[in-house]
């Protein structure tokens, strides 16, 4: 195992990463995605400062049209003498074109090799998640999964990774056979509580990190957010130009929840956008708006809890709702003009269209979303509602199966949604036989979901 980055790394990797965050917010991204690389030498296990911000801007490079690694930046980044070095390696060539699984797979073959578990642990459910939603999963990715999950002890996930590639390969015996001896593996791992002290220690442990998490979550009282206002004012005063300066402040003042302090925040960056002609502070602002929002709307629905009769009250929330919807829907109009092949920007605005009932507008943005495999089961989901809603109830149909059979997980909200739904296409179809076997295997699963059960005793009364 790597030994823990001494505070020496992390200060030298910490210097890499501030100056790709300020490479990124110049839109530099290729000079990005060097720094946070040689950050990450320093230190690679820095999973919140290193790794997430650069998936982060990868993400955003490619959604502005940045270019995939070339030829020769393949030729040599595909190789390394270390674990580590392969690891970067790959991961480069990862922020350079995020949507190609086997630079991921690399890094995760060479997070293990060099035992860096937190971000091994990381890459492997990004790659699982990704594998999950292709249309035609790997089951070789499958088993790289299944074996990497056991190396780093997670059996548990080894299992879930090893029944998905016997479903794909379910003559496959040596599959058969790793199965059971990761399930053997697990119940070793899990006896581990089986003495009184073990158990004691686990309670210990976790007493522990509860009280841990306490006090994580009230480090942010009034005081605290006063004093990082503060702080937040001097660094600004001191490089009033550097970018990164003006989001913490907005950001501090954001936190302080008041309208005062919010609109001082939504103020700066409004003005910083004029100044510069950079959309960047103008999303931001937009994005604290909508917090702002929210927050007031909160304030006001516990007004009407606390005297529901009171129509002032009522109204005031309505109206707030309203001004929410249409501040998020112009918000997300701007940066999709502004981020033209920003998916997540398309699948956003396309949820506020469907909102507002603008159908048409909406479906050819869900199909365009359907490409980003962690949205995709969401916008078949939610295009299949529009054709439902237009009366195209075949093509509802046709949507939410497909959906079903993409989506792997038969037993979470996600997978009830789409089985109610395309229940309720069949239904409003006029075919009840089908409608009623969805809800009533619906039903058996989660009785209480929303009205299934007064849906079966009604297309059962309809039949007799």
């Amino acid at each position: 195992m790597p030994e823990e980055n001494s505070s020496q790394d992390l200060a030298k990797a910490r210097a890499f990463f501030e100056n790709g965050q300020k490479a990124a917010e110049k839109n530099n991204f290729d000079h990005a995605i060097e720094m946070y690389i040689e950050g990450l030498r320093y230190a690679p296990e820095a999973l919140e400062e290193g790794h997430l911000p650069l998936v982060e801007l990868a993400l955003q490079r490619q959604g502005r049209g940045g270019k995939k690694p070339s030829m020769l930046e393949k030729v040599k980044r595909l190789r390394g003498k270390t674990p580590l070095e392969q690891m970067l390696n790959a991961e480069y060539l990862f922020a350079k074109d995020p949507s190609h699984l086997p630079y991921a797979e690399a890094m995760l073959k060479a997070a293990v090799e060099g035992g860096y578990k937190k971000m091994a642990d990381w890459i492997a459910n990004l790659v699982f998640q990704t594998n999950n939603a292709a249309k035609k999963p790997s089951v070789q990715t499958y088993i790289l999964l299944k074996n990497c999950y056991a190396t780093l002890g997670e059996f548990d996930k080894a299992i879930v990774a090893c029944q998905r590639a016997v479903r794909l390969r379910p003559d496959d015996g040596d599959l058969a056979e790793d199965f059971k001896n990761l399930s053997a593996e697990l119940t070793m791992a899990r006896g581990k509580y089986d003495t009184e002290s073990d158990f004691r220690e686990s309670i210990k442990d976790r007493q522990e990190q509860e009280k841990l998490h306490a006090q994580s979550s009230i480090v942010k009282t009034d005081d605290y957010r006063i004093s990082a206002v503060e702080d937040a004012r001097k660094k600004l005063a001191r490089d009033p130009y550097l970018p990164m300066n003006i989001f913490n402040l907005a950001e501090a003042l954001s936190d302080l929840e008041n309208d005062k302090a919010e609109n001082e925040a939504i103020e700066l960056l409004k003005n910083t956008y004029k100044a510069r002609d950079d959309f960047s502070f103008k999303q931001r602002a937009g994005l604290l708006r909508i917090r702002q929002l929210r927050r007031k709307i909160r304030e006001a629905k516990a007004a009407l809890d606390a005297n529901p009769n009171n129509g002032q009250a009522r109204t005031k929330v309505e109206e707030l709702i309203a001004q929410l919807n249409n501040t998020e829907m112009e918000h997300f109009r701007l940066c999709m003009e502004n981020y033209p092949t920003d998916l997540q920007t398309k699948f956003e605005y396309a949820i506020r269209l469907v909102r507002s009932k603008r159908y048409n507008e909406a479906i050819p943005l869900l199909q365009e979303a359907q490409k980003d495999p962690r949205r995709k089961i969401a916008s078949m989901n939610m295009m299949g509602f529009c054709f439902f809603m237009k009366g195209w109830l075949p093509d509802a149909i046709d949507i939410f199966t497909q959906a079903i059979d993409s989506y792997e997980i038969k037993e979470d909200a996600i997978a009830k949604e789409l089985r109610y739904n395309l229940a309720r296409a069949y239904e409003e179809q006029g075919d009840t036989q089908k409608a009623l076997e969805i809800y009533r295997k619906l039903a058996q699963f989660d009785f209480a979901y929303r009205d299934v059960s007064q849906r079966v005793d009604k297309l059962r009364g309809t039949k007799s």
